[in-house]
């Protein structure tokens, strides 16, 4: 997608600090947080929706929840974490590039 900023900032022509970065997701903090840690998984590759990816697009999903476990303790997230995907316009969803928000560093309201 041209016009869509995380493809940007994952081709570069947005800056933006990548804490982690491999062949399938990179991760960069939320510019506005809602808890003291706050980080954005995001597939490399373009998908709006869960609904859009192919079973085999799904196994991007498990390994990032994966990415997520083990990267936990590097990001702060020592003491728990909560994670969110939000989902159309209705869900929260601002940017149309699915990405989950993990968040964490302090205890969360319920």
């Amino acid at each position: 997608m041209n016009d869509c900023i995380f493809c940007k900032i994952d081709r570069g022509e947005i800056p933006s600090q990548k804490l982690y970065e491999d062949e399938e997701i990179f991760v960069i903090k939320d510019i506005s947080p809602k808890a003291k840690c706050h980080y954005l998984f995001i597939p490399k590759r373009h998908y709006k929706l869960l609904g859009e990816m192919t079973d085999e697009d799904q196994a991007i999903l498990a390994r990032t929840f994966a990415k997520i476990a083990a990267l936990a303790p590097k990001l702060g997230l020592d003491g728990g974490y909560r994670v969110v995907i939000n989902q159309g316009e209705d869900g929260g969803q601002t940017v149309p590039h699915l990405h989950i928000h993990v968040l964490g560093g302090e205890k969360l309201p319920i």
